[in-house]
């Protein structure tokens, strides 16, 4: 009786392994927090934007299903990390602190780093919208803001600035626009919905600080679907994944149901693409 038990438990656990084996293999789980449009989205209750349209391009080239799981961005890594999703798509920066938690794919878009200024400082210190980045750096005083374990908190560290970090963006904007702190350092669009919202006490700097790298990533150790993912950045272009992509970015104002931002958006100098 005691061997018939033992037999049946490890038919039970092999089937169980070969469930979740199978399980893994057909479907993709996502990550990404879909607050960001028009890269990561909802509309009508689903998941849209063009991180969401890669996310489908991968799982095409994989041969699995996607299911994109909507994780708030701080949560990310520890969501990839205890296994609620396969892969992190959602517009997140390359960093040395990220990397030593995640492995992260190539990269395969590029955020250029503007800034939301302070109207006041702009002012005070002949700064506006057409000015250099140079000119906000070599201002000692200058405060800046930024979200933690975020590029827009990381940077401006890195300039040997002190950084009054918050645990959201509407926060850390907030503080901009209040003239809590003089500058806020993020990608385009972010900053453009901040001052958007705030149109007379925030500007926009267009002279990017830094062009950040933006890349996937996966739970370390996980080499064989990360040479997968590498494989697919590779052909992006190849496969025609950028042109439609680039042809998704011309009408992404679909996305986006403010027509200031609309606005804001056209000025920008737009490098996401990477060939």
């Amino acid at each position: 009786m005691k061997k018939l038990v033992l037999v049946f438990t490890m038919f039970l656990s092999v089937f169980t392994l070969a469930a979740c084996g199978l399980g893994d293999d057909d479907v993709l789980r996502v990550g990404m927090d879909t607050s960001y449009p028009p890269f990561e989205t909802t509309l009508d209750g689903e998941p849209e934007g063009i991180s969401v349209e890669i996310a489908k391009e991968l799982g095409d080239f994989l041969g699995r299903e996607v299911e994109i799981v909507e994780t708030d961005f701080g949560g990310l890594i520890q969501s990839l990390n205890i296994g609620e999703v396969d892969v992190i798509i959602g517009s997140m920066s390359i960093t040395e602190e990220r990397a030593q938690s995640v492995d992260f794919s190539d990269p395969y878009q590029q955020f250029n780093i503007i800034g939301l200024v302070n109207q006041d400082f702009g002012d005070t210190h002949g700064i506006d919208s057409q000015s250099s980045h140079e000119e906000v750096l070599e201002i000692e005083e200058t405060r800046f803001t930024g979200i933690v374990d975020q590029v827009s908190g990381d940077l401006p560290r890195e300039f040997g600035f002190d950084v009054i970090e918050e645990n959201d963006l509407g926060n850390a904007v907030t503080n901009v626009a209040q003239g809590q702190a003089d500058v806020l350092m993020m990608s385009g669009m972010p900053v453009a919905r901040g001052h958007v919202a705030n149109p007379d006490s925030t500007f926009i700097l267009y002279d990017y600080f830094e062009p950040s790298p933006i890349g996937m990533a996966v739970r370390q150790g996980e080499d064989e679907l990360l040479n997968d993912i590498n494989e697919f950045i590779a052909q992006m272009d190849e496969l025609g994944v950028n042109d439609r992509l680039a042809d998704l970015w011309e009408n992404a104002d679909d996305w986006i149901d403010d027509e200031d931002l609309k606005e804001a958006m056209q000025e920008f100098e737009m490098e996401y693409f990477l060939p």
